[in-house]
């Protein structure tokens, strides 16, 4: 699976998907792009963006891009926050399906 982390999350919480090819919106070159931007880039070389950005799913309509959305709720970007998620990510990275939005929080 590949997986793109958005910027605003901890470039660390690449090692808690260590079975899947995992890169980073700066990693990609798409520091700054705008959700709808950033989606469509994304939905040509990535299968799941993951964010913490509560506006995406707002702002965007998800069901008209090819990509699936994890998006985590949490109190903060902090990696000891969203460490613990993590389990529930990689559950879902078995099953997902492109164009729909997938929240994970405690």
């Amino acid at each position: 699976m590949n997986v793109l982390l958005d910027e605003c999350l901890p470039r660390k919480l690449k090692n808690e998907l260590k079975d899947h090819y995992v890169s980073t919106v700066t990693q990609s070159g798409w520091s700054g792009k705008k959700n709808g931007e950033l989606l469509r880039l994304a939905e040509k070389q990535f299968d799941v963006f993951i964010t913490i950005d509560q506006n995406l799913s707002y702002q965007q309509n998800i069901s008209n891009v090819k990509i699936a959305v994890i998006l985590l709720t949490a109190k903060d970007n902090e990696i000891e926050t969203l460490r613990p998620l993590f389990p529930k990510v990689r559950q879902l990275l078995q099953k997902l399906e492109a164009g729909h939005v997938f929240k994970v929080g405690l």
